[in-house]
């Protein structure tokens, strides 16, 4: 699937990072930081989002607080598709669901209370297909801010670098 790339500047890459930072950022404050005025980066905001770059804004919540202890990553083996999708989408722990290449075909990340509510979840999947799952202990990054993608020049070669040497 082919989707159109649009076109950015060091403007637009700040004002997404900011964005990413702090969506709740006001107009004026978000032109402030990126030395806009504020019609201007309201304006560069609304083409960003009719663009579908931003896709919308959310709230990022803490799974702890909220009285989920664990969260899981489950791997779910060849099983048919329409299932799998139906069974992620009647069980609300599932936070994230990736469609996968490799020797599994699904990779879940869910969030639960505790061991017990565990087992009951992933037995839900083992039902479909074989799975292996691991508790995430800590998550050194998480939510990282995403700039447009810039090809870097590939390097140079060393055939290019180096002069002949005359004999």
């Amino acid at each position: 699937m082919l989707t159109e790339v649009t076109e950015f500047d060091a403007c637009d890459d700040r004002i997404l990072g900011e964005l990413q930072r702090d969506a709740r950022i006001t107009m004026a404050e978000l032109g402030r930081r990126v030395h806009l005025s504020q019609p201007a980066v309201t304006e560069r905001v609304r083409k960003l989002e009719t663009s579908g770059v931003i896709k919308g804004y959310r709230a990022e919540v803490d799974l702890t607080r909220l009285g989920y202890g664990i969260r899981a990553i489950i791997r779910v083996a060849r099983a048919e598709y329409a299932r799998v999708v139906k069974l992620i989408e009647q069980t609300p722990e599932v936070l994230n669901a990736y469609n996968v290449t490799g020797e599994d075909s699904w990779v879940l990340e869910i969030a639960v209370i505790d061991v017990r509510h565990l087992d009951v979840v992933v037995s839900k999947f083992c039902i479909l297909s074989p799975t292996s799952t691991s508790i995430v202990l800590n998550a050194p990054r998480e939510n990282a801010l995403v700039l447009p993608a810039r090809r870097e020049p590939p390097p140079l070669s060393s055939s290019s670098t180096t002069k002949a040497t005359p004999k």
